[in-house]
């Protein structure tokens, strides 16, 4: 297995294939998800082979952006499955790559720890104090493609998508968790203040 080779494959991808439009599902993005997995990974005591698999899934779990807009974790799973065997990956670890991926499709539904981990990298930002700009490049990217229309429609999607949210790891319960409600909470003052 060579996830040096299948991490500069989809990083190259990433910055030429993927939508201008896609300010949230960018190659910024990817490279966040992946410093927080490996973050939590390391206080949850992942190393080895897993750590390694999860690295390979954080870079490619939004892949599928760059071949359509729908299903894009099915179509992250078709590039694992077409070229991750090309690096050197088994069947099996090819599997439990695209489980992980899965796993972080909304509702997220994770089934095993790299995957709880992965989940919670993906909604890292969610309680953290960068969240308002990232927020607004994922308001960007939703308002181009004519899902939302007005600050206040992001707002009500904010807060039914936090009040909704969980976290699975103990690490981001702990760190992230208290963080998030207090986002939920500036939220919810701006809808009333902005009726």
């Amino acid at each position: 297995m060579d996830p040096q080779a299948a991490r500069a494959y989809i990083l190259r991808k990433l910055r030429e294939d993927l939508p201008e439009a896609r300010t949230y599902h960018c190659l910024e993005h990817t490279l966040d998800v992946y410093a927080s997995a490996v973050d939590i990974a390391e206080q949850e005591g992942v190393s080895g082979e897993g750590l390694t698999l999860l690295k390979v899934a954080a870079l490619y779990h939004d892949s599928g952006f760059a071949v359509q807009d729908l299903e894009h974790e099915k179509a992250s799973c078709a590039i694992v499955r077409e070229k991750l065997p090309e690096f050197g990956f088994s069947a099996d670890q090819v599997e439990l790559i695209c489980d992980m991926i899965m796993a972080t499709r909304i509702p997220q539904a994770p089934r095993n720890k790299l995957a709880r981990i992965l989940c919670d990298a993906d909604l890292d930002y969610l309680g953290r104090g960068d969240f308002e700009r990232i927020g607004s490049t994922l308001f960007a990217e939703m308002k181009h493609y004519g899902v939302l229309k007005t600050e206040r429609d992001w707002n009500e999607l904010q807060v039914r998508f936090l009040e909704r949210h969980k976290y699975f790891t103990a690490t981001n319960k702990r760190l992230r968790e208290p963080v998030k409600q207090g986002h939920l909470a500036v939220v919810k003052e701006w809808l009333e203040r902005n009726p």
